[in-house]
């Protein structure tokens, strides 16, 4: 299982932007492919993700570089490495680049010729990719996740006047994944309805969402219940909701206060409102409520709802084990949001789930704005047992191809669904 030819192409993601795809081939035949994601709402600490930066060509976001670096440089490294030993071969990666981010050779290659070869050692040994990934994680009893599916957008994500970057809904009553995504089905198709009755938009964003001129966020949290309501289920026993507020591109820093629905509010301010929502509304998770550097902030707001509400961490923590273990130390936050293109190989996005796990947080393994037809982190979050999933709304093809291979995972491996440990 020796790693025998390693190639790279420039292909399109969902957002119509260049991307990076790797494809993997074995001394004993097996060939495999991975394609990287490219986020939108980015956080400062993620790992450098290269782009050719020439005008000329795709608005300077070709990935020309990265493809270089992978053919040139990782590929003369890791020829003739052991496929299977997925921590020497991103060991060797991450040397390779020899810089704290990633920025001399690329968080997109290096991931690109992490989660490819890790697919292909799973083929070589002819084993379903989840299964894989739970012995690399020392996982014994894989789950399918519950999706907390967005399917209304503000925030940077949407042309309207919500703050809110996504209204998610959560069917935490549900009994198997096929329930589940029937369920949000169900709600998203009746939202479709509402919204059409109000004479509203109905187009969708990048991430299949709804993205309506409302007037305030309140309002979509309110739409949202209409439907669940409508659709037959009970709000907060059946579905409930949850929020990624992105509170970075709210952030001022000149002021250290957020601009939020008209008004500049310190962070004392956004907590109150977060906690008369959660006396309100059926809320259960809330991502990003605070910005990335706001750690006063997100102390007192852990101190404060911690209890009642699982508080995520995603610009914050940039699934950096360091970060995460700052984080832990200072009490901030419960939840952890995991991105593989944030750190870059698939070992340290191992190293963060476990790090977060053995401090009781939550686990929700993420997709991005900009994302491809590659379901790895589908079977991301079953091998590592994570519980939580977010892929978007329950429409355009790169969102439901999670979707679809978790139904497929399930019908074909009769895995059970995790169920929601925190508050409801």
């Amino acid at each position: 299982m020796k790693i025998a030819e390693i190639h790279a192409r420039e292909i399109l993601d969902s957002r119509g932007h260049p991307t990076l795809e790797v494809e993997i081939a074995l001394s004993d035949g097996t060939r495999a492919r991975a394609a990287v994601p490219s986020g939108a709402s980015t956080g400062r600490f993620e790992a450098w993700e290269l782009r050719d930066g020439d005008p000329k060509r795709y608005h300077g976001k070709g990935v020309q570089k990265a493809i270089a670096n992978v053919l040139q440089v990782m590929a003369p490294a890791i020829r003739g490495m052991d496929a299977s030993n997925q921590e020497a071969l991103d060991r060797r990666l991450i040397e390779l680049d020899g810089t704290e981010n990633k920025s001399r050779l690329g968080a997109n290659a290096l991931l690109g010729v992490s989660l490819a070869v890790a697919r292909a050692a799973a083929h070589s040994q002819k084993i379903p990719l989840y299964q894989h990934i739970a012995e690399l994680a020392d996982e014994p009893e894989p789950r399918l996740p519950i999706p907390l599916m967005n399917i209304l957008n503000g925030g940077i994500h949407a042309d309207n006047a919500l703050d809110i970057q996504e209204f998610m809904i959560a069917p935490v009553g549900a009994k198997s994944f096929q329930q589940a995504i029937q369920m949000g089905a169900e709600v998203f198709q009746m939202l479709k309805a509402l919204l059409k009755k109000r004479g509203l938009s109905t187009a969708v964003g990048d991430e299949g969402g709804f993205a309506p001129k409302l007037q305030s966020n309140q309002e979509g949290l309110q739409v949202l219940l209409e439907a669940i309501k409508q659709s037959g289920y009970r709000p907060g026993k059946e579905i409930a909701l949850a929020l990624d507020v992105a509170a970075n591109s709210l952030f001022e820093e000149k002021t250290g206060t957020y601009r939020f629905e008209g008004d500049q509010m310190a962070s004392n301010d956004l907590i109150q409102l977060y906690e008369s929502w959660l006396d309100e509304y059926p809320l259960i998770s809330i991502e990003d409520g605070l910005a990335e550097e706001d750690w006063q902030g997100w102390k007192a707001l852990t101190q404060r709802l911690s209890p009642r509400v699982q508080l995520v961490a995603d610009d914050l923590f940039v699934t950096n084990p360091k970060r995460l273990q700052q984080g832990i130390d200072d009490g901030v936050a419960n939840a952890i949001l995991v991105k593989p293109n944030q750190i870059g190989t698939l070992t340290e996005t191992l190293q963060a789930i476990r790090m977060a796990k053995g401090a009781g947080f939550g686990v929700i393994i993420s997709h991005r704005s900009g994302e491809t037809e590659d379901t790895f982190i589908a079977d991301l979050a079953v091998g590592t047992a994570s519980g939580q999933i977010k892929t978007g709304s329950v429409s355009r093809g790169e969102r439901t191809a999670k979707y679809n291979r978790l139904l497929r995972l399930e019908d074909r491996f009769a895995l059970k669904l995790a169920q929601w440990k925190g508050r409801l």
